[in-house]
């Protein structure tokens, strides 16, 4: 099928998504980028924004429903988790069916139409967005940072130093089980030898 990469894009994005939800610990839920300035949502806020906003594009804009209320009964990270690893595996089944003709059909995207394949793309980039505000959350929490598409500081630095790509998990049903465990990521190596910045500060 053609657009099967839209399929196998979205299928990576939710173990992204679940990955840097399982870099943070509890007690970060009603952390803000700063404390005393509520504009930043917090990580808790992030994860009902990621649930519900991902639901609605789904069931209004590519009638894909797969549940009535896409927030877990107990707003935990544990349980956004879960929650939204069973949802979204849910409209991943239901992508998987879909021909070309319903992915270059037109749908309503919000006061316009678009195809499903412009909707999908959108979609995609939306969450990425929120993603790069997540992963910026956590390095103002003073976590480390796994990989979540190259390279980071704490997995040796920039790609063009041959730093490796480190998941903190190797796939998702591991990540289910760790988290809900001993929470067992991959080890990182941290910085090495080389700067982690292409402009690094001169000391």
């Amino acid at each position: 099928m053609r657009y099967r990469f839209l399929v196998e894009t979205y299928e990576t994005e939710i173990i992204k998504v679940l990955s840097v939800w399982s870099m943070f610990d509890d007690a970060d839920l009603r952390g803000r980028p700063r404390s005393d300035d509520p504009r930043g949502r917090s990580l808790l806020e992030h994860m009902v924004h990621q649930s519900v906003s991902e639901d609605l594009w789904f069931k209004t804009m590519l009638g894909i429903q797969v549940t009535e209320n896409p927030l877990p009964a107990e707003e935990t990270r544990l349980a956004f988790l879960r929650a939204y690893a069973r949802n979204s595996r849910l409209r991943l089944t239901a992508l998987s069916t879909k021909d070309e003709a319903w992915w270059e059909g037109e749908a309503r995207f919000f006061d316009v139409r678009r195809t499903r394949l412009w909707i999908m793309t959108r979609r995609l980039t939306h969450t990425a967005h929120h993603r790069g505000q997540q992963t910026a959350l956590l390095r103002m929490l003073k976590h480390d940072l796994h990989s979540t598409y190259g390279p980071t500081a704490d997995t040796g630095g920039l790609m063009l130093n041959h730093a490796p790509t480190i998941y903190a998990y190797p796939d998702e049903s591991v990540l289910l089980e760790e988290e809900e465990r001993a929470r067992r990521k991959a080890p990182l190596p941290g910085r090495g030898l080389h700067p982690v910045t292409e402009r690094p500060e001169k000391v």
